[in-house]
């Protein structure tokens, strides 16, 4: 009797770190990689994504992981977003800053390796609930575009 509450015990203290957990990050991330590193027109990869909160404001980004060999600093992307329910996507273009005035990579790096988080929109509400879509497209001259490992989307609630 004493072992089945102390596994019980053992359980609910589990379950309440993992639930907590999960309830103070409030985040969604997904990164497709890109192959060979090599980012062509065609490649669009898309993030889908469930929606239950329609309440709580958000911030989301666009990720992109590159290597230092990288030729430009930026990078200007097709986003294109679908809500539930809809049949279409919404298209319109952005930029994504890769260095400062300096040139000097923004974001995190190790070795040759750089990952840089831009805002795309911030405090927003989705109004649905249910599959959002957002597709990313390369809209560079080069085809395919060089040294561009991940690129993908991360969802935060906002404070």
């Amino acid at each position: 009797m004493k072992r089945s509450s102390a596994n019980n015990l053992v359980v609910f203290f589990l379950s309440a770190i993992a639930f907590s957990s999960c309830t103070q990050l409030g985040t969604f991330e997904k990164n497709v990689e890109i192959p060979k590193h090599e980012w062509s027109y065609s490649n669009q990869p898309e993030i889908k994504f469930n929606v239950t909160d329609t309440v709580s404001v958000y911030n989301v980004f666009v990720s992109l992981r590159h290597t230092d060999a990288y030729a430009y600093k930026n990078l200007w992307l097709y986003i294109s977003t679908q809500q539930p329910g809809d049949s279409t996507f919404s298209k319109e273009r952005f930029e994504l800053t890769l260095q400062n005035q300096n040139g000097e990579w923004i974001g995190t790096g190790m070795s040759d390796i750089w990952e840089v988080r831009c805002p795309l929109f911030t405090n927003i509400r989705f109004t649905r609930q249910g599959t959002y879509t957002i597709r990313l497209q390369q809209t560079m001259r080069d085809n395919p575009l060089m040294h561009i490992m991940n690129a993908g989307i991360r969802i935060e609630k906002a404070n």
